[in-house]
């Protein structure tokens, strides 16, 4: 499946979907031939004007216990669209790979990057990773370790996003703990994904830099 800018009107779709089972069969409208030793691409999907969210993302990887020295992190581009009827998609769309388009300033399509995606049901999420970011830089580092007793510790972080970018973006900072933990203090809110994930939504004005700490208390 390719992505690419928004075409006038989208030719009409050249499969059919129906429910088979567990299964989604898709059926070719009509006939195409293919010669010896020839290699034919069709188009599952056709769909224009689909919106797509731009995501910026820093994950700590799980290294929630690492050293006192600084680890710098990749900052990982996304786009994350919804499958649904609402943006002109809503086909459960089988696991593939998926190309990503670009026009540049002279209106010629450039390739941006491509992905593995799975098995996705109507009405759910894709996300499709492109690479990582060149002009925004992650740097994660932990500033204090206290344990209390013998059963407890006190870790504090500090998290760094520098952006060189001419305009503002958002990166999603995903950390990760495990056992028994709670944040007792923290720069900016967060929120609690599941029992071993939090997520902080950080904004990060052009040119500049945000820091981001917070102080964990983990039991045993």
């Amino acid at each position: 499946m390719d992505m690419a800018a928004p075409a006038a009107m989208p030719p009409p779709p050249q499969f059919s979907e129906q429910s088979f089972a567990e299964y989604h069969l898709y059926t070719l409208a009509g006939k195409t031939d293919v010669n010896n030793n020839e290699t034919k691409q069709l188009s599952l999907f056709n769909a224009a004007s689909v919106p797509v969210k731009k995501l910026y993302v820093l994950e700590s990887g799980g290294r929630v216990f690492g050293g006192d020295g600084g680890e710098k992190g990749k900052i990982q581009i996304k786009l994350e669209m919804q499958n649904s009827e609402d943006n002109h998609l809503g086909m459960p769309m089988p696991k593939g790979k998926v190309r990503v388009y670009k026009k540049d300033a002279d209106g010629a399509l450039q390739f941006v990057g491509e992905d593995e995606i799975d098995h996705t049901p109507r009405d759910e999420k894709i996300r499709v990773y492109l690479g990582d970011a060149f002009d925004v830089v992650g740097e994660r580092k932990q500033t204090n370790a206290d344990q209390p007793n013998d059963h407890t510790q006190k870790l504090s972080y500090e998290i760094s996003l520098r952006n060189h970018k001419k305009e503002n973006i958002r990166v999603q900072v995903i950390e990760h703990a495990y056992g028994d933990w709670k944040l007792t203090a923290q720069s900016n809110p967060s929120t609690k994904k599941d029992s071993h994930t939090f997520e902080f939504p950080i904004d990060v004005p052009a040119n500049g830099e945000v820091k981001v700490t917070y102080t964990i208390e983990i039991r045993s």
